[in-house]
């Protein structure tokens, strides 16, 4: 994906250089993975409600994700546009190297990928902490640019985190409508070694997916993954360079007008917010 300035006529997709690459998903990776069974890595940051999340079976006294952490990633940052020189330095991501950064994508009517991805990631984090758990963000736009791909990665592997999720936002051709999650590809170079993650990385992608359909009620990508909402990528940074369990969610397309019409409505953010609570909690209760 090639990273554009705010404004182009046809932006690329996020997450990375080549985000909105088409994929198939990994034909030899389809078989169950094991669910999650890390242990507790930190103490609960906040209570409160629970909404949809609660199973009705939780002990009394103790919220359902209290001593887990969760790392949630705002794909792009707001500034990123004002800083193309620093974000088009490239990193090391195992691979290949790719640039640090890109601006995002956005709406025909210029509500910005990162935009969304913030107002999402927010959203997620207050659900999440209502359940118990330590919620990090790798950015809050509290900075000019960045993290580049690597620290982000890093941010996660640092806190030991139990799943990481990174939010964006596609911008792919008008009718090209859906979600899909990318997971991590078996990748062994350089700096990257994904063998661990990739099983408890697809768990936690399918159990996003199922709930992230169920609470927004929007379909899988009609151009990516076969119908599956699944991707499995080896180019992407943040994948490759992540030893915790780590998917990237695209919550649908921002350049088709359907899907833009969601994307920009607060109470299908909530939504969207709702079933990425809903698929890690049930990932980290499987």
């Amino acid at each position: 994906m090639l990273g554009c300035a705010l404004g182009c006529v046809a932006l690329a997709g996020c997450g990375g250089a080549a985000d909105n690459a088409s994929g198939v998903p990994d034909a030899t990776s389809s078989s169950p993975a094991p669910r999650a069974s890390a242990a507790p890595s930190g103490p609960a940051e906040a209570t409160g409600t629970t909404g949809s999340t609660g199973s009705g079976d939780d002990a009394p006294g103790r919220l359902p994700l209290a001593g887990r952490t969760v790392v949630v990633d705002p794909g792009h940052n707001p500034g990123n546009f004002r800083h193309s020189k620093e974000i088009n330095q490239k990193v090391d991501i195992g691979t290949a190297r790719k640039e640090c950064d890109t601006t995002g994508t956005s709406t025909n009517a210029g509500y910005t990928e990162a935009a969304f991805t913030l107002d999402v990631s927010h959203r997620l984090r207050d659900l999440l902490k209502g359940l118990g758990a330590k919620v990090v963000l790798t950015h809050d736009a509290d900075r000019p640019f960045g993290p580049c791909i690597d620290e982000r990665a890093r941010t996660g592997n640092a806190a030991r985190a139990d799943a990481v999720v990174s939010v964006h936002a596609d911008g792919s051709a008008t009718g090209n409508r859906g979600f899909h999650v990318i997971l991590p590809a078996r990748v062994d170079s350089g700096g990257a070694d994904t063998a661990k993650i990739v099983g408890p990385s697809r768990a936690l992608g399918e159990d996003i997916a199922t709930h992230f359909a169920r609470a927004t009620h929007t379909s899988p990508s009609n151009y990516i993954g076969s119908g599956t909402g699944l991707d499995v990528r080896d180019d992407l940074g943040g994948l490759n360079l992540s030893t915790v369990p780590k998917v990237f969610v695209e919550c649908g397309n921002m350049r088709d007008p359907k899907d833009a019409a969601l994307l920009t409505d607060a109470a299908w953010r909530q939504k969207a917010a709702q079933g990425l609570a809903d698929g890690i909690r049930t990932y980290l209760e499987g």
